[in-house]
Formats: C-alpha cells, structure tokens, sequence
C-alpha cells in the first residue's frame, strides 16, 4: 500500500546533481526534467485526522549519497553527540536520535532539556512504557545562527537555521518541512541511529513525517515536531508506526472511493471484514472480540488505507487515524515487532563479565531485561540451575559451576511472555541468550 510513498532520495539526489549540470538552454519542444518532490504527512491540529501533500524535495543531497560536496564550515559544538539515555550497547538497543534545529550555539542545553521532556512524553505511550529499557536516546547539536524557525509566528518569517525548518511549508501553516539532506549528515554522526526525530525550537503546533526517504544511515522515515507545543509529541508517535511498526494509515479521503486491488501487506488493513478474516485465520484475526486499549472491541471497521470503501481497519479509532489515541492491540504488537527487529531481549548487565569471556567462579555475571514480563534462566552446562530463575545477577560459584580444573559453561535464556503479542513466529524472536564461559 505505501509503494507511492517509498521514493529513493537516492533518485532524487542524482536528479538534482544533474539537474545542476545540465545547460540552461533546452532544445526547442523537449519537455522539461521532472522536479523532484518528496511525499509528506502532516497534521492540522491535535486530536485530528493527519493528511498527505507532496512538497518540492529539499535542495541538498544527504552528504553519504553525495560524498564529493563540500563540508559545512566548521562551528564550535555543531555535530555534538549526547547520551540523553543509555541502556546497552547500540548492537542490541533501538536508538533514538533526535535532532536541533533552530537552536543557537548558546541554546543547546535548552534543546537537551527539549529531548529529555519530548521522550518522556513518547515513551509514556504504550507500547513504548513497558519497554523503555529496549532503547537508547541520542541528542546531536545542529548549531543554528537564528533562533526560532521560519514561518514562527507569521509566514513571512525567514530565520537561518542549521536544518532549514519552516512552517508554511508549500503554502501550509502547520507543515513542518527540513531540509532531509542535512538531518541526514547531522543523524549520521550518531553512534546508530533507527529512528530520527527533528525538534524544531517552537511552540508553534506542527510537524511532518517523511517515510520516503532512504538512508545511508540507516533509519526508516524522519519525524519532525515542535519542540515547546506539548501536543507535538503525538506526532512523533504516529510516525513511529510507520517506520517502526511498518503500520498504514487508518484514516480515509473521501475522493479515494472504493479500494479494488489486491490484499494489502500491511497488517493493520485488508479487505476481509471479521467474518471471513476469522474464517481464513488471517490477519489480525486473533485479536477479534478484544478489548483495545484505543477504546472498544477489535472488528472490522470500514474506512482505512486513504479508502472510505473496500478496506477494513481493527477499530474505531486508534493513532493511526487521530492523533491523541492510543495504538490498538494490532498496532500494538507491530511496533512491539518493530522494536524487536532492532533490540535484543538480553543483554549483558553494565559492570558485570562481558559476554564470550572466560570468567573465574567468583566473578560478577549480569543480563538485563528489556520489560517486565521477561524472565531469566540459568545453566551450567546446559542443565538449568531453577532456583536461579529470574536472578539478573549472579555468580558462578553460587550457581553450582565446581572447582574441577576444568572449563564450564554458564548461559543466560530470556523470553518475553508479553500478552501483547500472540503471532507465534514473532513470539520466537521474542527470545535470547547469552554465554560465558567459566574457569573451574
């Protein structure tokens, strides 16, 4: 359903290359090079329906698909990375990378200060609360020579920021548009990055979502927000079940009419209604008849995929159709895949043995868990040790490995047993183990 939306900023980047190698004169009846565009959403005001526009694509080439262009000159603190929260090594967390745009080289810590309330407003949303453990958050200084962003308060408004954030964005008010080509070389200064969020320094409501663009960097879609507006946060949220929860829009235009194409792969939206959804034991029929946490039972509702007819979503009204719900039990366990396809379930403990080392018998062995309703075992050879069961932290002498000489192997299983997610083959990934061996 989103092949329109997948654009290569690849494509895009070599067109305007050579579209800025081209002559100015054209031969007499050749129609003119194409202009590329990028496809955005947006939301108009809290609580409401989001809506899609396609706005001129921005004017500079992401720095990795470019590499011959020359580098922005150098300003004290530009291209800072923070650690706002660290819960692992970045091989086994989901990073969050947020970015600063309209932030003076006196203003970072305002804009520290902004990432910190932002991810606290996120990640109180389920399911992001139960498994804040399963990411880490980056903030990376963009040093701006104004403060504020164009289109702040009024459209005439023009200020000179790092990442060329502005409102009035193609001739609308609540359009938050960047310049995708520098959020990219500012994300890729961070360790990792999986998700990318701009902070635009405002307390005008707006934002966008970019879910065509492909990263070098590697993150899926660029969420912009208003750093000050207390509302903005949801539109950071919704955009994450696109890139992370891989999600389709639940909302509808009138004009789309009826949907007559294939089966859609998203898996919050089909053609089945519940009736034969349940039947053929597809989709998100294992969630019929349920309590979702956005209010009612999970069904089949009509209107979803930008179509009013021929496509059903889970229910009535979750975050992907307005902004200020919650995720229904669908959406719920996509982005919980999401998050899985990025973190680990287990993890070494900070201060404890690392992994794949050999360790003596009274050493300081330690995982963490990624959310409450994971659990722990232990084994010494491959024998369980059950009165272990749930420790996070241990120590080999006390677990049973004995003092033979000899080299014993201690592991550490986890499983996440959360009621959120009941699609067996994604309940298989929702495991992990780690190993160490030990100095008899």
């Amino acid at each position: 359903m989103h092949s329109y939306r997948r654009i290569s900023l690849a494509t895009g980047a070599a067109l305007l290359t050579a579209l800025a190698a081209a002559p100015q004169a054209t031969a007499v009846g050749a129609a003119p090079a194409p202009k590329p565009t990028q496809r955005v959403e947006y939301f108009t005001e809290p609580g409401g329906h989001p809506h899609h526009r396609t706005v001129p694509a921005s004017p500079t080439p992401p720095r990795s698909l470019a590499p011959s262009a020359p580098a922005a000159p150098s300003v004290k603190g530009d291209g800072v990375v923070t650690s706002v929260v660290n819960n692992g090594p970045i091989g086994t967390k989901l990073d969050v990378v947020f970015i600063g745009d309209g932030y003076t080289a006196s203003q970072q810590e305002a804009f520290h200060a902004a990432v910190r309330a932002k991810w606290a407003k996120m990640s109180a949303v389920e399911p992001y609360a139960s498994y804040r453990n399963l990411f880490n958050v980056w903030a990376v200084d963009a040093v701006s020579r104004d403060s504020g962003v164009s289109g702040d308060p009024a459209q005439g408004v023009k200020r000179d920021t790092a990442l060329g954030s502005g409102f009035f964005c193609d001739g609308v008010e609540r359009l938050l548009c960047v310049d995708t080509g520098k959020v990219e070389s500012y994300a890729a200064k961070a360790p990792a990055a999986d998700l990318v969020v701009v902070l635009a320094n405002s307390t005008k409501y707006g934002g966008a979502g970019y879910n065509d663009v492909v990263s070098k960097v590697g993150y899926d879609g660029i969420a912009t927000a208003s750093s000050d507006n207390d509302r903005s946060d949801q539109i950071a949220v919704h955009e994450t079940g696109h890139s992370l929860g891989k999600l389709a829009d639940e909302y509808q235009y009138d004009e789309y009419g009826t949907y007559t194409g294939a089966e859609p792969r998203d898996v919050n939206i089909s053609t089945l209604d519940a009736d034969r959804m349940g039947a053929q034991r597809t989709k998100w029929y294992r969630w019929l008849g349920q309590q979702s946490p956005d209010g009612g039972t999970v069904g089949s509702f009509e209107g979803g995929g930008y179509y009013p007819k021929g496509l059903f979503r889970p229910t009535e009204n979750s975050i992907m159709r307005s902004l200020g719900r919650e995720f229904n039990l669908v959406g719920r366990e996509a982005m919980i895949a999401g998050f899985y396809r990025h973190a680990s379930v287990l993890t070494a403990a900070d201060g404890t043995a690392a992994t794949g080392t050999t360790v003596g018998r009274g050493a300081r062995v330690g995982v963490r868990l990624p959310a409450a309703t994971s659990t722990v075992h232990w084994y010494v050879d491959g024998h369980e040790v059950v009165w272990f069961r749930g420790k996070t932290t241990v120590v080999p002498a006390a677990v049973g490995v004995p003092r033979d000489g000899r080299t014993h192997t201690l592991t550490a299983r986890a499983v996440d047993r959360t009621d959120a997610v009941r699609d067996p083959e994604l309940a298989k990934r929702l495991r992990g183990e780690l190993s160490w061996k030990v100095a008899g």
